[in-house]
């Protein structure tokens, strides 16, 4: 990661990167990096918070991305360089301490959502495969460092599977899909409950009942904002890239809300609401003889891959991070014969293990919203200021009114008008103040050693 502009009297002679990644590979890429835990594990919880009518904050959560996924696209055309949130950053406001949080918000949203990843592992989709009574927070605890000894290995062996893993994950929709449209072709399913909202009250209470929801419900957005970090490895990105994201995030988009609606079709809101496996009670309701055994392996598999690509991302982020000397050195520390970030990739394990301690799906999962809405207000905030640096190459330009309602949008979720617990705030809150404390460390280690600019 380079948050940092180098300085134009030092040559750099680094070799660029392979430009190996085509326009029909970047769309799974991105169609991959977004599906997985929010959608098997956190329809349900949607679920207890809205009621019946759990579609409407996957819809209201497409049209916040789409927002946000604009003006990545204008960025990433207009900088083709690796480092996403954080370069947009360091390039509009040109502060390496808001910069610094930026990034480390990105990397600790990556944390906390492999740690709702560890929490659906442990849930009721491995007790259908297994009738031992583990504990699941020990479970959780067994995944995520399993995920490390993973990482530590290599990250060829890390990625290998990840287009199979995608395309299992797909296929797992598709089979909820198919189950919906038995359903109606057979009459069944209750279509009442689509209408039925669990907030009562004054319209106040409605209100930040579906924002609660919808704040709960844009965690199965997140993921393309990490696609921009392979600019340097695609094919003609000014092209590739907007078509990509677009496609990726309408495509997933509209399977999330047509899986909400068969869900709230075929099982009760509380129901849904009081699994850790909701899109199994769907396949057990369906009408449909197909195994749920074979359904709970798909989600343990769709579950992994999200926890393993956020482990991989946010332990690359600590190692860029190190590099650029905005965290201690030490922590970009290689492991000699892996060649693989260890400093980092123990650090971060650290954390998530923290999490899955302190923390369930629901908690978790609305953790890594609030983090990333943070983060897409200051970008959408970042590509109106950064108008103001025009580049010499053509490149996609997002209508204005597109990023302003992005970071208002992005703001009022991130707000307490969503209505999330306290423990969500807190828990960012204490992610920060440690990240803040190693940005202090370093300062203090550089300004001893003489290093500071």
């Amino acid at each position: 990661m380079s948050v940092t502009e180098p300085s134009s009297t030092v040559p750099r002679e680094e070799p660029s990167l392979k430009r190996a990644i085509g326009p029909k590979l970047l769309i799974l890429f991105v169609i991959g990096d977004i599906l997985g835990t929010g959608i098997y594990a956190a329809t349900g919880k949607v679920a207890g918070r809205v009621g019946g009518a759990v579609w409407l904050p996957f819809v209201i959560g497409f049209v916040v991305a789409i927002l946000t996924a604009a003006s990545y696209v204008e960025l990433v055309g207009k900088y083709p360089r690796a480092a996403g949130a954080a370069l947009y950053t360091q390039k509009a406001f040109k502060v390496p301490f808001i910069t610094f949080i930026v990034a480390f918000m990105v990397m600790c949203s990556g944390l906390s959502s492999a740690s709702a990843a560890a929490r659906a592992f442990s849930g009721d989709y491995l007790s259908e495969l297994t009738d031992d009574a583990l504990p699941p927070t020990l479970i959780a605890i067994a995944f995520i460092l399993l995920l490390a000894a993973l990482n530590l290995r290599g990250v060829s062996e890390s990625v290998k599977t990840n287009v199979v893993l995608t395309l299992v994950e797909l296929t797992g929709l598709a089979i909820i899909l198919g189950i919906g449209v038995w359903a109606v072709l057979n009459g069944d399913g209750e279509a009442s409950r689509l209408t039925d909202f669990e907030a009562s009250g004054s319209g106040y209470a409605l209100m930040t009942g579906v924002l609660g929801a919808t704040a709960l419900g844009f965690f199965a957005f997140v993921g393309f904002e990490d696609s921009v970090n392979m600019v340097e490895e695609t094919k003609d990105p000014q092209r590739n890239f907007p078509r990509a994201i677009f496609l990726g995030v309408a495509i997933t988009g509209t399977i999330y809300v047509l899986v909400a609606l068969v869900s709230s079709l075929m099982v009760d809101h509380k129901k849904l609401a009081g699994s850790s496996g909701p899109l199994l009670e769907v396949v057990k309701a369906g009408g449909v003889d197909f195994p749920p055994k074979l359904f709970a392996l798909i989600a343990l598999f769709a579950v992994t891959n999200s926890a393993l690509i956020n482990i991989m991302m946010a332990s690359r982020l600590c190692y860029g991070m190190a590099n650029e000397r905005i965290l201690p050195r030490g922590m970009g520390r290689v492991l000699a014969k892996r060649r693989t970030p260890v400093v980092g990739i123990v650090f971060v394990s650290v954390l998530a293990l923290g999490l899955v301690s302190t923390g369930e799906i629901e908690g978790l999962g609305d953790t890594t919203a609030f983090l990333l809405l943070c983060v897409f207000a200051v970008v959408n905030v970042a590509v109106l200021v950064l108008r103001r640096d025009p580049v010499d190459h053509a490149h996609f330009r997002t209508p204005t009114v597109l990023p302003v309602l992005g970071a208002i949008t992005a703001l009022i979720l991130a707000s307490p008008l969503a209505d999330r617990p306290a423990d969500v705030y807190i828990r960012a809150g204490v992610l920060l103040a440690i990240g803040i404390a190693l940005w202090v460390v370093n300062k203090m280690v550089m300004k001893s050693r003489g290093e500071e600019e």
